[in-house]
Parts: C-alpha cells; sequence; structure tokens
C-alpha cells in the first residue's frame, strides 16, 4: 500500500497538541495573578501583551485554558477593543495624533505621506518589521500639533517632510550605534 506522506491531497497532518505542555514560565506567571477572578479578561490581557508586545495565538489559547473563559469570548474581546494587538508590532512604532487641534493643522496630509513613504496603512508594520504606523486620538500635546510620536519620543508642528525626515534620523542614529 502506498504512504499518504507525499499525496498532495492529504492537507492536514495532526501534529500535536500545543497546548499540551504548560504554559511558558513568564505567562504562567501572569496568568497565574488571576486566576479565580472572573472579571480579570481585560487585564490579564493588557498585561500578556506588555510583556510581549502583542497578543499571539498561543498566548490567547492559554489564558483560555488556565483562566477558564471560553476562547470565543476572549477573541470577541481583544477584536472589540482597538488596543489589543494580534500580531507583533514593528521595531518602531510611529502614532500620528488625529485629535482636533492636529486635524484642523493638516495631519492627515502626514499620515497620508508616511502610508506612502512606508508603504503601509495605519495599524500595519512594514514588511522588514521595522515600523508600525498608528493612529491616536489625542497625545494631549496640542499646543504642537500637529503632533506625531515615534517611540516615545514627540515631535511637534510637523509638516509631511519633517515626520519622514525623523525616522530617516532615526535609522541614522541606529546604523551610527
Amino acid at each position: 500500500m502506498a504512504s499518504n506522506r507525499n499525496d498532495p491531497l492529504r492537507k492536514f497532518v495532526y501534529r500535536g497538541d500545543p497546548l499540551a505542555e504548560p504554559p511558558p514560565p513568564e505567562l504562567a506567571a501572569i496568568l497565574d495573578q488571576h486566576r479565580g477572578a472572573p472579571d480579570a479578561l481585560i487585564t490579564a490581557l493588557e498585561e500578556i501583551q506588555r510583556h510581549y508586545g502583542y497578543l499571539g495565538q498561543n498566548h490567547l489559547q492559554y489564558l483560555s485554558r488556565e483562566l477558564g473563559f471560553p476562547l470565543a469570548r476572549v477573541y470577541g474581546v481583544v477584536t472589540f477593543y482597538n488596543l489589543f494587538r494580534l500580531d507583533p508590532p514593528g521595531k518602531h512604532q510611529i502614532r500620528v495624533c488625529r485629535g482636533t487641534a492636529c486635524h484642523v493643522n493638516h495631519s492627515a496630509a502626514i499620515l497620508a505621506h508616511l502610508e506612502n513613504a512606508l508603504g503601509i496603512g495605519v495599524d500595519e508594520t512594514t514588511p522588514d518589521g521595522e515600523f508600525t504606523l498608528q493612529t491616536v486620538a489625542c497625545v494631549g500635546a496640542c499646543s504642537l500639533a500637529p503632533v506625531v510620536v515615534v517611540d516615545e519620543q514627540s515631535f511637534g508642528r510637523m509638516t509631511p517632510e519633517a515626520a519622514w525626515q525623523s525616522l530617516v534620523a532615526l535609522d541614522e542614529k541606529e546604523l551610527a550605534v
């Protein structure tokens, strides 16, 4: 009888249960803090994302299993709130303020310029994993509008070209190190 291993019609092969093992120690430590707390879902998700930078599929599956939340509820919460990320962020996070003061001062032009220059849209990451582009409702620096935040550094009174130059300068600074 012929072997099924090379059969192109065989799409799915059981490779074992990825959750058969206990969660990694750092994830287990986060989950242990919330055991038995029926209202801990959002807090646990925030802590996992703070630690890993995003919420991976296995993170959510372990959370569901270990804390007893239905997986559909976990995904429902994660996809409802836009503060949660299901994909790893880029090395550098670029946030363009879209608050009223920034909007009036043409932050849309800055956003469009960065989207074009980076070749990505909002909430996307460049293929090389360097940059993630996001928008925020307000950064609280209205007197400096329009504002762009790169990682944790704020740049005020930006123009589309100046926003791009701040990214280029960041890249050159890293190459010099």
